[in-house]
């Protein structure tokens, strides 16, 4: 699958990869706009925000990376967008 395709998949809620990538089990997830209360606000987050305000976040694309951890905001290099070799996780 290309890479157009795969951003459609990824959309509809999908965990995409790349046959080619060298880590085991690294995927790709698009975490979708939200807003969080500022009540649910974590005091890691809350303490860069102005008071009263609520957290809007913007849609970003998350990977799961071969160390197993969490990296938000992961972007496509070259290849990553030039290749075929995207398919749909389970």
């Amino acid at each position: 699958m290309n890479f157009g395709k795969a951003l459609e998949e990824l959309k509809k809620g999908k965990k995409i990869a790349r046959k080619g990538w060298n880590g085991k089990n690294m995927w790709l997830c698009y975490m979708p706009p939200v807003t969080i209360e500022e009540s649910m606000v974590n005091g890691r987050s809350r303490k860069f925000l102005p008071e009263g305000k609520d957290l809007e976040c913007q849609g970003y694309i998350v990977m799961w990376t071969a160390g197993e951890k969490w990296q938000p905001g992961w972007l496509a290099s070259q290849p990553d967008m030039l290749s075929n070799d995207w398919e749909v996780v389970e």
